[in-house]
């Protein structure tokens, strides 16, 4: 899934290129929206929230897509072959000599702006680590609380985009190593102080990156380094101990760390 640092970029490249143009020619995907009625419409402004791509238009129309495990936009110069094959497009959009192509993404629609607050992915959403300002100690712990269900451990709550949102699994996995914690620590062990630092340890790594491209990201290991994620099986760079992966959470989602500089919670069971 793409992380909220990725959104960032592409919100930048299609703003760069589309934005305050004229649409000259739009098309969707056979099971989308009908897109035509962009057409004559102008790119006012390219909102990335969170993990939530919002390209606002001059007619009151927002084309809303979340890319998930698939999804990417990509900007090309009119005539120049795609990235990807053509049936894969699900949102064309073309303004003169550009146009932007968003590619398997499961979530395109068109939504009027006024209806926006009340678009439920959207509206419950917690702060994004990007562009707002990070919570509290205090509200963390609330919001923490509140996903005790949901996200009963760190790992997870790490994902949980009602906490906060555009973390994805690379950065949580960075922070965790990062801050010394098991991805499998229960959420009620752990102090506000560690989750406020948790949190402004994931916005700092995702900040440095949101104007690089994806496949040369920065870690504090070095560019393109990252400390645990998709190393298993290798020795950390720290302390030369074999990272170890598991799948956490209801998604299964694969999650990595090393058992000596992130030691495991009494009973966690990894």
């Amino acid at each position: 899934m793409p992380e909220g640092d990725t959104i960032a970029r592409a919100a930048v490249s299609l703003r760069r290129w589309l934005g305050g143009r004229e649409v000259t020619a739009a098309r969707g995907g056979p099971l989308g929206p009908d897109l035509s009625v962009l057409v004559g419409a102008t790119l006012d402004e390219v909102e990335a929230r969170a993990k939530h791509l919002l390209m606002h238009f001059s007619t009151g129309l927002v084309l809303h897509t979340h890319m998930r495990m698939t999804g990417s936009w990509y900007v090309h110069p009119t005539g120049q072959r795609w990235r990807k094959p053509a049936y894969q497009a699900v949102a064309v959009i073309e303004s003169g000599e550009r146009l932007a192509v968003c590619f398997n993404a499961p979530v395109v629609e068109l939504v009027a702006a006024r209806d926006l607050a009340l678009h439920g992915a959207l509206r419950r959403l917690g702060p994004d680590v990007l562009h707002d300002r990070l919570p509290t100690a205090d509200q963390l712990a609330g919001r923490a609380a509140a996903r005790a269900e949901q996200a009963p451990t760190v790992g997870e709550l790490l994902l949980d985009q009602q906490v906060v949102s555009g973390i994805g699994n690379i950065y949580r996995c960075e922070t965790l190593f990062l801050c010394g914690v098991h991805p499998w620590t229960p959420t009620a062990t752990l102090d506000r102080a560690l989750l406020e630092r948790l949190v402004a340890t994931a916005a700092r790594v995702m900040a440095a990156n949101a104007a690089t491209s994806a496949y040369d990201r920065a870690f504090d290991a070095g560019p393109s380094r990252p400390w645990v994620y998709g190393r298993a099986g290798r020795p950390c760079r720290r302390c030369r101990t074999r990272i170890t992966s598991g799948r956490l959470g209801a998604d299964a989602r694969v999650v990595y760390w090393c058992p000596r500089c992130q030691p495991a919670p009494a009973g966690a069971g990894h």
